[in-house]
């Protein structure tokens, strides 16, 4: 794996120049570095000033959803309850997104830095950092050089894809055990202990450390009006070398790809936000928050995964429904029997078995998992399998005749 957004060049005296920002203090960045690329956080913007940069910003969320990141904020700095807490997510259950790992290896004094400023901005009195293993051992590394991150704790994350989602990440901190809860109120209102809890992508932190910084007019001179800032993006799939890249916002996919080495027009298809995501075009779209637009796809978790000619992608879609189906809490019905249904019969459309009902049974699993789990996973699995039935039309009328048009199996 490599990935170009280390390589950035350094800050000036209005922060980082150009679209390589989260990386300007280089490789595996101890404290003086990163002193060095973007000066002491002690000038920082805090409380509602900061609330109201990240306002005028335009930053949303970078761990799937893209909230903006003010309005959760401002949500907790409200609450009449004390002891706020922040959590930085960091948790990557995701197989194809490899970037909050990356920027947990090389920046994880920036990602402290957000940390400590939505701490400041909430009046949190705790905070905690959570991830794998992999993703804590810098940022163990990095709290020995500091001295005003003392109150960070660390919390390990299990290798699982449901171990990232929120109220599963306080139920890992409170219990160990990071398995998501039908909550019915508000993180914002009582998460953490019954406390008022704030809980970021790593990513989103490292964003906040920089706009705390430097402001919300600097941020937005990359990306677009509709979509500003950069964010980072795990390539993978049919590209030279999985990579990750840092890229403007509303960037054109073609772009993306080939910033990866990868001819879109050796591609079928990208698999645009990971496993919740969806299935669209190599060409003609664009990466983008500001959607859904026709000619736009929500970036998610920041993945791109891509699909060469030679693949099938209902196989693929099949080997990704299989996975989500082995993934589940199984602590609701959708989990624990409409996934695996699901999952039974893309593998009959995969192997061209079932005949034409089988189209009518997909869609009909589709509407008995979505809405009615105790978290999103069966929704974001049944609303990926249902672009690539979109997607990939053509393939599922030869599928469901006995046939294939591809020659080799999944990459």
């Amino acid at each position: 794996m490599k990935t170009s957004a280390v390589a950035a060049g350094p800050a000036t005296g209005s922060g980082p120049v150009g679209n390589d920002r989260l990386f300007a203090a280089g490789e595996y960045a101890g404290y003086h570095n990163h002193l060095d690329a973007y000066g002491p956080l002690a000038a920082h913007l805090s409380g509602p000033g900061l609330i109201g940069e990240l306002e005028v910003s335009g930053l949303t969320g970078r761990g799937g959803a893209a909230f903006p990141v003010w309005q959760k904020m401002a949500a907790v700095a409200s609450s009449r309850t004390a002891g706020a807490v922040v959590v930085g997510n960091g948790a990557e259950g995701e197989p194809l997104s490899f970037k909050d790992n990356m920027l947990l290896q090389h920046a994880p004094h920036l990602v402290l830095d957000g940390l400590l400023a939505a701490a400041g901005a909430v009046r949190a009195s705790r905070l905690y950092l959570y991830s794998q293993e992999p993703g804590l051992a810098p940022v163990r590394r990095a709290l020995t050089e500091r001295t005003d991150a003392g109150k960070v704790r660390l919390v390990p994350a299990p290798d699982t894809f449901v171990a990232g989602e929120a109220s599963a990440v306080l139920n890992a901190i409170r219990t160990g055990t990071a398995v998501p809860v039908d909550r019915t109120q508000r993180l914002s209102e009582t998460g953490l202990h019954g406390r008022p809890t704030l809980v970021h992508n790593v990513e989103t932190l490292a964003h906040i450390g920089l706009i705390a910084r430097f402001g919300a007019a600097w941020f937005r001179t990359a990306g677009t009006a509709r979509d500003p800032g950069t964010r980072l993006i795990s390539v993978s799939g049919d590209v030279p070398a999985a990579t990750v890249l840092e890229v403007p916002g509303d960037v054109p996919v073609e772009n993306v790809l080939r910033a990866a080495q990868a001819d879109p027009d050796t591609l079928s298809a990208v698999l645009a936000g990971g496993y919740h995501g969806q299935w669209a075009a190599p060409s003609g779209a664009r990466l983008s928050a500001a959607g859904p637009e026709r000619q736009t796809i929500r970036p998610g978790a920041g993945v791109l995964f891509a699909l060469g000619r030679q693949h099938c992608g209902l196989a693929a879609t099949a080997d990704v429904v299989n996975y989500l189906a082995s993934q589940s809490a199984r602590q609701c019905g959708p989990c624990r029997f409409g996934l695996p249904a699901l999952a039974d019969a893309w593998d009959q459309l995969a192997a061209g078995h079932g005949g034409p009902r089988l189209l009518r049974e997909l869609q009909r699993l589709g509407l008995l998992t979505a809405g009615r789990g105790a978290c999103h996973h069966p929704d974001g699995t049944v609303r990926m399998a249902a672009s690539a039935l979109e997607f990939f039309a053509e393939d599922v009328r030869l599928h469901l005749a006995g046939g294939c048009n591809r020659q080799e199996g999944t990459p």
